[in-house]
């Protein structure tokens, strides 16, 4: 109605009557009113011209149809929670994260791929990819809430109704939608076209997957044979009922667990896109079901994951111990094979030559310096083992990731 008093179509006090009867409009009478004749919009109308004058009541929705006030609605809350609650949400999250990794940047353990051994890294250089990860899918879900589009265009989007009163239709949507801070939808039939909000439910489900790989793991590195983390846990906090001495992953399981449930809502999204016509029906009970209970479980995720990363408890002596003594140093293979490499081995032969001697340290639960040191077929020098062996290069390279988590941040 505000902009129906800019083009002059009614009184500026005709819209500030209908503003403050929608201030007044209570939920209860609207649902009440909605069990009576069985249309939720319908029913908003109602009570907002029960409650202004003769002189109002032909302005109270006047130009619109229910999506033009339902798909307008659901893009300015879509909007407002994403850039007021989840992303502020998730931006205090990687405050936490960067700061995790700054602490335990010299932390060493071992990098893992297939749930095996593979090179040294360290705790601060294995988070910084999470902060990396996050920023991006932050950054990914800003952009997508801020272009969720309104649309004031009445039955079948063909303006219609707007075209009677205004020469410029599109105009007023414009007008409509600015005092909004919506986009106006570049084409839109009955309803938005619905890729916008499925955009919106997938950066959700695609930044929660992030989340929920960064759970994964921290439950992984909980097990006890590697127990190189561990949640907090409270003095009198009770981990079994009939085993005391258990101390389970909750918080990480509970966060993998709920990252399945935000995995579904986006099948559901995406089965929202395809409708008959100029609209139906069928996405409508799915929206109201999808879009804020993602929301509401993204919120709850991000409470569950910074109270998960601010009590870790890092065990950096464990995590050396399975590197070193839990390898028996064959971490350490990739910088003997090079080292054969440039000593004058073909890559073949020095590869083999690697291959055997881990194979020998593993079987038989040695040292891997010390099979290579055996093995004749070894000829490099003690300072170039020496060199293969050194922890300190993979400190000195993966600090310049653990240095620059700023620019990582949103």
């Amino acid at each position: 109605t505000a902009a129906l008093a800019e083009l002059g179509l009614c009184s500026q006090a005709v819209a500030d009557e209908i503003a403050r009867a929608a201030e007044e409009v209570d939920p209860e009478e609207v649902a009440a009113e909605e069990a009576r004749i069985q249309h939720n919009i319908r029913a908003l109308v109602n009570c907002l011209r029960a409650r202004v004058s003769d002189d109002a009541k032909p302005f109270v929705h006047l130009c619109l149809t229910s999506f033009d006030v339902i798909d307008t609605a659901t893009a300015w809350r879509m909007k407002n929670v994403a850039l007021e609650g989840v992303i502020p949400a998730l931006r205090d999250l990687i405050r936490v994260l960067i700061d995790l990794a700054r602490r335990e940047k010299d932390t060493v353990q071992i990098g893992r791929t297939h749930g095996q051994h593979a090179e040294p890294i360290t705790f601060g250089f294995a988070v910084a990819e999470y902060v990396a990860r996050l920023g991006n899918r932050t950054l990914a879900l800003q952009r997508v809430a801020e272009a969720l589009p309104g649309k004031i265009s009445g039955a079948v989007g063909a303006y219609n109704a707007s075209s009677l009163f205004f020469p410029d239709a599109r105009d007023f949507e414009r007008r409509v939608l600015d005092r909004l801070g919506l986009p106006v939808a570049g084409y839109s039939t009955q309803i938005v076209e619905p890729e916008p909000l499925c955009d919106y439910v997938h950066a959700l489900v695609s930044t929660f997957g992030v989340l929920a790989g960064l759970a994964d793991d921290m439950r992984a590195l909980q097990r006890s044979e590697i127990a190189e983390v561990g949640e907090a846990f409270e003095k009198e906090q009770v981990g079994s009922s009939t085993m005391p001495h258990k101390r389970n992953p909750i918080l990480s399981e509970r966060l993998c667990g709920l990252a399945r449930v935000l995995r579904g809502y986006l099948s559901a999204g995406l089965e929202d896109v395809a409708l008959w016509h100029e609209r139906d029906i069928s996405h409508s009970s799915v929206e109201r079901v999808v879009l804020p209970d993602a929301s509401m479980l993204a919120l709850y995720m991000l409470q569950k994951t910074k109270g998960l990363v601010e009590g870790l408890v890092i065990h950096p002596e464990r995590a050396l111990a399975t590197l070193t003594e839990g390898s028996h140093g064959l971490v350490f293979s990739q910088s003997v094979l090079l080292a054969l490499v440039s000593g004058g081995l073909s890559r073949d032969a020095a590869y083999r030559i690697v291959q055997r001697d881990a194979r020998a340290a593993w079987e038989g639960g040695r040292s891997f310096r010390q099979v290579l040191d055996e093995d004749p077929e070894v000829t490099l020098s003690a300072a170039a083992l020496d060199d293969a062996f050194d922890l300190s290069r993979t400190l000195r390279h993966v600090h310049r990731f653990t240095d620059a988590l700023e620019e990582l941040a949103p």
